[in-house]
C-alpha cells in the first residue's frame, strides 16, 4: 500500500517506473529520494517558466516603445497637414467684385438697399480668422494632448530595505510605537508605526523591514515621522505583520517593480494623495509575495518582499 501511495502521487514530471525502482531498492529511504527528485524537477520546471515570462514582457516593453514612437509620427503628420490646409484657405484668391454700369437715360438716386450675403469664401475667411483668433487665445487640443501627464504608479514610491535598530512604545499613545531605522543613510530615521495589538516590540529589534521614504516628515502625537513601516494585515487588524525583504539583503536596498520602471519623487505631495491612490492596489497574494498589480516588490538580484505567514491581505 505504501508503494501505490507514492506511485499514484507520481505525474508527468517524474517516470513511475523510476520511483517504483528507488522505492524497491531501498524500501526506507526510497520514497524520501522520490520526494526530492519530484521536488528538483517541480522547481526545475516553474524556474523555467518564470524565465519565459520575463523574456515575454521585456518583449512587450519593447513593443510598447514602437507603439508610442508611431503615434507621435502620426499626430506630427496630422498637425502638418491642418497647418497646410489652414494657410491655403487664408492665401487662396478672392473672387473680383462685379460691379454694375448704370443704364443710359436714367437718374441716380439713392435707394437703401439691404447688403448682398456674404459669399463662401468670405465665409470660409472669417472662420479661418476666427479660429486662427482662438489659436491666439488659447492652445490647440492637439497640443495639450502632446504634454505628458505625470504617471501614477508604483515607480514614485522610493521603497527602500531598512534594518531596525531600536523600538519602544510611543509616550503618549499607546497603539502606536517609534523605531530607529537604518535606510543606508548616514543617520537612521524615526519612524512611528502603528502595529497590531499582538505584535512583540522586541521581537522587531535587529530585523529587516520595507519602508517609504519619501513621504513627508509629519508629527504624530509629538514624535515627528520621517518614513512609513510597511506592514500587512488581514480583517483584524490586531493581527499585522512586517513585510519582510530577500534573504541577503542590506539597509539601502531599493525596492522596484518590473513593469513599472522610473525614478522615485524626491518628496511625495499630499495634495496629489498619492499614497492613498495607489495603497488600494498594494497586496499580498495567495503565495504571500507583496505585488502592486501582480508586478511583485522585488529588490534586483536578491528576490522578492514577502509576508511571513499572511496571504490574500492588504498592504498599508
Amino acid at each position: 500500500m505504501k508503494n501505490m501511495k507514492y506511485t499514484d502521487n507520481m505525474d508527468s514530471i517524474f517516470n513511475p517506473s523510476v520511483a517504483d525502482a528507488l522505492i524497491k531498492l531501498d524500501p526506507e529511504d526510497g520514497p524520501h529520494f522520490v520526494e526530492y527528485f519530484q521536488t528538483h524537477a517541480m522547481l526545475s520546471r516553474e524556474k523555467a517558466q518564470l524565465q519565459a515570462s520575463v523574456r515575454d514582457q521585456r518583449k512587450l516593453l519593447v513593443e510598447n516603445g514602437k507603439l508610442k514612437k508611431d503615434i507621435e509620427q502620426l499626430k506630427t503628420q496630422l498637425q502638418d497637414k491642418q497647418k497646410r490646409r489652414t494657410a491655403k484657405v487664408l492665401f487662396s484668391p478672392a473672387p473680383p467684385p462685379t460691379t454694375t454700369s448704370p443704364s443710359p437715360n436714367t437718374e441716380t438716386a439713392t435707394v437703401p438697399t439691404n447688403p448682398p450675403p456674404p459669399s463662401s469664401q468670405d465665409r470660409r475667411d472669417r472662420q479661418s480668422r476666427r479660429k486662427r483668433g482662438d489659436r491666439k487665445a488659447r492652445p490647440s487640443s492637439d497640443s495639450l494632448s502632446l504634454v505628458a501627464e505625470p504617471r501614477v504608479d508604483v515607480s514614485r514610491l522610493d521603497l527602500r530595505v531598512g534594518r531596525i535598530l531600536s523600538v519602544r512604545a510611543h509616550p503618549l499613545a499607546e497603539t502606536l510605537s517609534v523605531q530607529e531605522v537604518d535606510v543606508g543613510e548616514n543617520a537612521p530615521r524615526t519612524v512611528v508605526s502603528k502595529l497590531g495589538a499582538q505584535t512583540d516590540l522586541e521581537e522587531l529589534q535587529g530585523v529587516l523591514a520595507v519602508l517609504l521614504c519619501n513621504v513627508k516628515a509629519c508629527k504624530l502625537r509629538g514624535v515627528a515621522s520621517k518614513a512609513r513601516l510597511l506592514v500587512c494585515s488581514a480583517s483584524d487588524d490586531d493581527v499585522t505583520e512586517r513585510l519582510v525583504p530577500p534573504t541577503g539583503s542590506d539597509p539601502g536596498d531599493r525596492v522596484t517593480f518590473l513593469n513599472y520602471p522610473g525614478e522615485p519623487d524626491k518628496e511625495l505631495q499630499s495634495k496629489q494623495r498619492l499614497w492613498e491612490i495607489l495603497q488600494p492596489d498594494l497586496q499580498v497574494d495567495s503565495k504571500g509575495v507583496a505585488n502592486y498589480k501582480g508586478c511583485g516588490f522585488e529588490v534586483k538580484g536578491k528576490g522578492l518582499c514577502r509576508a511571513p505567514s499572511l496571504t490574500n491581505c492588504n498592504i498599508k
